[in-house]
C-alpha cells in the first residue's frame, strides 16, 4: 500500500466513525447540528453572513456509508458560507496599484498553496474595494482554497493579516465556529479527492465542484468532542505515515536503481572475464588479435583502407582492471576503422534533408536502444550522397556519438546511409563478435573512458583521436559467444525487474 493509499484509508475510517470509539457522554451529532443552526441564525441576524436558500433534506440514497448511531449527516452548505473570487474582468492588471494607506491587498492562489499570507504584491485602490469588492474580503479564521492549477489547497488565514480580498483563483470558506475546523478541512480534502476519482481517470483534483453540487455534498457529523479526538488521532497517525513514506521512497528509489545497477554489474563482469569460465581449448585473445591484424593488413594492401599512424602500446597505468590471462588488451583503433562524418562543403544543409527517400542521414536523435528507429528519419538524395567524401555507412557498422549524448551508440541496420558530423563510424576489421562489441560499448568501462577524455565544456565533446586510444579487452571468439549467450539469458531478468 502506498503512503497516499494508507492516508486515504485512514481518512475513510475517520469519516465512517471507525477510527476512534464513540462515547455516549459526548452527546450526538444531531445536538451539535442544532447548535450550528442556532449559530448561523445569530450570524445572519447580526449581518455577518447572508441568509441563503435552504438546501433539500438528505435522502437515504444519498448517504455514502453507514455511520455510528450518535452521528448524523448534514450538507456541507449547512455548516459554512462559501464564495468564489470575482469574475476575471472585475480585477485586471491595469487596476493594480503600489502598496500604501489607500490600497487593499489581493490574495492569490500561492497564498493558499504555500500557506503564507505575506506573499504577493498585488493591491487595488481602497475606493474600488469599498465600491465593488467588499463582499470578497477575507478575515482571520477564513479558509482560502486554490481553485486553478493546483486545486484544493487550503489555508486558514491567521490573526494579523493585511486587509484584503480573494482573487479569481480562490474560494473563501467561513465555517461555523461550533464545528471543529480541522475536522472539516480533513473531510473537505477527502471528499474532493473522492469526487475527482469518480469524475476522471486519474486521482488529480481537476476542479472545485460547482456551488450547487458542492453545497449539497454530504458531511458526516460526529459530536464535537469526538471530532477533536478524530483530529488528534489523525495527527498522531500522520507522523507515522511520514516515516512510512520516507521508508517507502527509499525502497522505491532502490527498486528503480536495482535493475539498472544489476545490468551494469553484469556488463562489468562480462568485460572483466568473470561471467563465464575460461577454456584453454578456445585459444587466446592474442591469437584472435593476430587474425584481426592480418585482415587489417589485407585491407591496406588492397587499398580499401589507409594505413594510419600506429598508437603507442598500452601501459600498465592505462589498464583499468585485471582480465584473464587468455584475454588481451588492445586499443580501439587496432580493431576498428574510425570514420568521421563529412565536415566539408558537401555536408548536407537542412534544405537538402528529405522526409522520405532511400538513403538515411543519421543523427543522435535517431539512435535508440542500440539501433536506428525508423520514426523521424531524414534522408539524402543519391546525388547528395555521392558528393559526401566521408561518413558513409554500411550495414552492421557501429555508430558512436561524439557530441552531446556522449557514448550513445547503435548498430546500423540498413544497407547504406550517412552520419551527421556529431557521430563517428566504427567499422570492425575482423572476426570479433558484433554482440560482444555491443557489450563493450554499453559497459561502465566505456563510460569511464569517456569521462577521462571529455573536454569538460558546456557542450560535451570527444574526438576520433580520443576514442582511438580507448582500451578494449578481447577474449577468444568462442568465449565471446558464451558471454553473449549468458547475457541474453540474464539481461531480460533485469528488464522484468523494472
Amino acid at each position: 500500500m502506498t503512503p497516499q493509499e494508507l492516508k486515504s484509508s485512514i481518512l475513510q475510517l475517520a469519516v465512517q466513525g471507525k477510527l476512534v470509539e464513540q462515547r455516549s457522554e459526548e452527546g450526538t451529532g444531531d445536538e451539535l447540528y442544532q447548535q450550528i443552526q442556532e449559530e448561523k441564525q445569530r450570524l445572519i441576524q447580526t449581518g455577518k453572513i447572508k441568509k441563503e436558500k435552504p438546501l433539500p433534506p438528505i435522502t437515504e440514497d444519498e448517504r455514502p456509508f453507514d455511520i455510528p448511531e450518535n452521528w448524523t449527516v448534514v450538507r456541507i452548505g449547512d455548516v459554512g458560507v462559501y464564495k468564489k473570487g470575482p469574475f476575471g474582468s472585475s480585477i485586471t492588471k491595469n487596476m493594480f496599484v503600489p502598496k500604501g494607506p489607500e490600497s487593499v491587498k489581493v490574495y492569490e492562489q500561492k497564498n493558499a498553496i504555500q500557506k503564507d499570507h505575506t506573499l504577493g504584491e498585488y493591491y487595488i485602490k481602497r475606493s474600488y474595494f469599498n465600491e465593488k469588492m467588499r463582499s470578497f474580503e477575507v478575515f482571520p479564521g477564513d479558509v482560502i482554497v486554490s481553485c486553478a492549477g493546483t486545486i484544493g489547497e487550503t489555508y486558514v488565514m491567521p490573526d494579523g493579516i493585511e486587509q484584503g480580498i480573494i482573487n479569481q483563483a480562490l474560494m473563501r470558506m467561513k465555517i461555523v465556529p461550533s464545528l471543529n475546523l480541522q475536522y472539516f478541512l480533513m473531510y473537505f480534502d477527502y471528499v474532493l479527492k473522492k469526487s475527482a476519482q469518480g469524475s476522471s481517470k486519474g486521482s488529480a483534483i481537476k476542479n472545485i465542484p460547482p456551488f450547487d453540487v458542492f453545497k449539497k455534498m454530504i458531511l458526516p457529523l460526529p459530536p464535537l468532542a469526538e471530532q477533536q479526538r478524530i483530529v488528534a488521532k489523525i495527527e498522531e497517525l500522520l507522523l507515522l505515515i511520514d516515516r512510512y513514506e520516507e521508508a517507502w521512497n527509499k525502497l522505491e528509489d532502490f527498486n528503480k536503481r536495482f535493475p539498472e545497477d544489476m545490468q551494469k554489474s553484469l556488463l562489468q563482469m562480462a568485460i572483466r572475464g568473470k561471467l563465464v569460465e575460461q577454456r584453454p581449448e578456445e585459444g587466446t585473445g592474442e591469437e584472435l588479435y593476430q587474425q584481426i591484424q592480418a585482415e587489417k593488413q589485407r585491407l591496406i594492401k588492397t587499398g580499401k583502407i589507409k594505413k594510419e599512424k600506429p598508437l603507442p602500446e598500452i601501459t600498465e597505468d592505462e589498464i583499468p582492471f585485471d582480465i584473464p590471462e587468455s584475454w588481451k588488451w588492445v586499443r580501439l583503433q587496432n580493431i576498428f576503422q574510425l570514420i568521421n562524418g563529412d565536415r566539408g562543403k558537401n555536408y548536407p544543409s537542412k534544405d537538402k534533408l528529405l522526409s522520405d527517400g532511400e538513403i538515411p542521414f543519421i543523427s543522435a536523435i535517431n539512435m535508440e536502444n542500440g539501433t536506428v528507429k525508423s520514426d523521424g528519419l531524414l534522408f539524402v538524395s543519391q546525388t547528395q550522397y555521392d558528393l559526401l567524401r566521408n561518413g558513409k555507412l554500411q550495414k552492421n557498422d557501429f555508430v558512436f556519438c561524439l557530441r552531446g549524448s556522449l557514448g550513445k551508440f547503435c548498430r546500423y541496420p540498413f544497407e547504406k546511409g550517412a552520419v551527421a558530423s556529431s557521430l563517428i563510424i566504427l567499422r570492425k576489421y575482423g572476426k570479433i563478435l558484433d554482440k560482444f562489441i555491443e557489450v563493450y560499448l554499453a559497459s561502465p568501462l566505456i563510460n569511464a573512458q569517456i569521462h577521462e577524455s571529455d573536454n569538460g565544456t558546456a557542450q560535451p565533446n570527444l574526438g576520433a583521436r580520443d576514442i582511438a586510444k580507448y582500451c578494449v579487452p578481447i577474449p577468444p571468439l568462442a568465449e565471446q559467444k558464451r558471454i553473449v549467450a549468458k547475457l541474453e539469458e540474464l539481461l531480460p531478468l533485469c528488464e522484468r525487474l523494472k
